[in-house]
């Protein structure tokens, strides 16, 4: 039989999807893998190093299909941050849904340990990047030192709130899963209420205002 030879990247991490949830297991091998798919050993290592590599970057696919689909919409370019990152969620648990069963099969029995599984570290760069980029206004510390440790809090903290969203995904056994659609816009609007330094301006400005005329006072 001739070897397939229209194997691509995006192809072989759909054929290993597959296999894990027909198999209700990884592969073997590659080999055995690559045999079973009727495409060249050769193939698979053009791509991947190996399954673990694989399994990670199906994650990252999750991801950057989200934002690809995300900056196709005129919409979106013109949001402000707290819309870009409700789009995100929103994008990104629905291509998670579409793909339901293997998540599950790869994350439920880790659900409540998710902080440390490397098969999530790229979905983790990925995604704290985007958080950096999408420039939510934090306070002015003018402090190179303290500003690089507001905006690591920043990153780990969205991260965190990212896992537990996944948590409650996967748990979540409401019809098209609205329950977790409506646990992502209280969690968002509730970080970015909390995040919200107009009043924090204030109440420093507030302070300095106070301090300077106690000064002039005395």
């Amino acid at each position: 039989m001739a070897k397939n030879k229209s194997i691509s990247e995006e192809k072989i991490l759909t054929l290993y999807m597959d296999y894990v949830l027909e198999h209700d297991q990884n592969p073997k091998s590659v080999y055995s893998f690559s045999k079973a798919n009727n495409f060249e050993e050769a193939v698979f290592y053009k791509y991947f190093a190996s399954f673990e590599v694989i399994e990670k970057s199906i994650f990252e696919a999750f991801f950057t299909n989200s934002i690809n689909t995300l900056n196709k919409s005129v919409d979106y370019k013109i949001f402000d941050s707290r819309n870009k990152l409700l789009s995100f969620y929103y994008t990104f648990f629905e291509n998670l849904t579409t793909n339901r069963s293997y998540v599950s099969h790869v994350l439920y029995k880790y659900k409540n340990d998710l902080k440390g599984l490397k098969t999530l570290a790229g979905l983790k760069q990925h995604f704290t990047t985007f958080i950096s980029n999408l420039e939510i206004q934090m306070l002015d510390l003018k402090h190179e030192k303290l500003e690089k440790i507001q905006d690591k809090t920043l990153k780990e903290s969205a991260w965190l709130q990212l896992l537990i969203t996944i948590k409650f995904w996967l748990d979540d056994t409401s019809a098209s899963f609205e329950k977790t659609d409506i646990f992502i816009e209280k969690s968002v609007n509730t970080t970015f209420d909390v995040l919200d330094i107009v009043p924090i301006k204030s109440v420093l400005d507030l302070g300095k205002f106070l301090f300077k005329e106690k000064f002039q006072m005395n």
